[in-house]
């Protein structure tokens, strides 16, 4: 069994994905993945010629829909 990393507070970890981790993760395209944090849909921030984001904030834009509007089925 794969022990998981706790915060001292009883949290667990949070990860920080990269670019190629985050989209990876969401299954979604780079374009898509940008197009989100220009627009205020995914919170990250900017690190060298990069993008770091926390994988709670991925978790928190996968639940509360964002990523759709009403009647569309993309981000466009």
């Amino acid at each position: 069994m794969k022990s998981e990393k706790r915060h001292p507070m009883g949290r667990s970890k949070d990860e920080v994905l990269t670019t190629d981790e985050a989209t990876r993760y969401l299954k979604i395209s780079k374009p898509t993945y940008f197009k989100c944090i220009r627009v205020g849909k995914i919170n990250a921030i900017k690190v060298g010629s990069g993008w770091r984001v926390l994988q709670t904030e991925l978790n928190k834009f996968l639940k509360s829909g964002k990523g759709r509007s009403k009647g569309e089925n993309d981000l466009a």
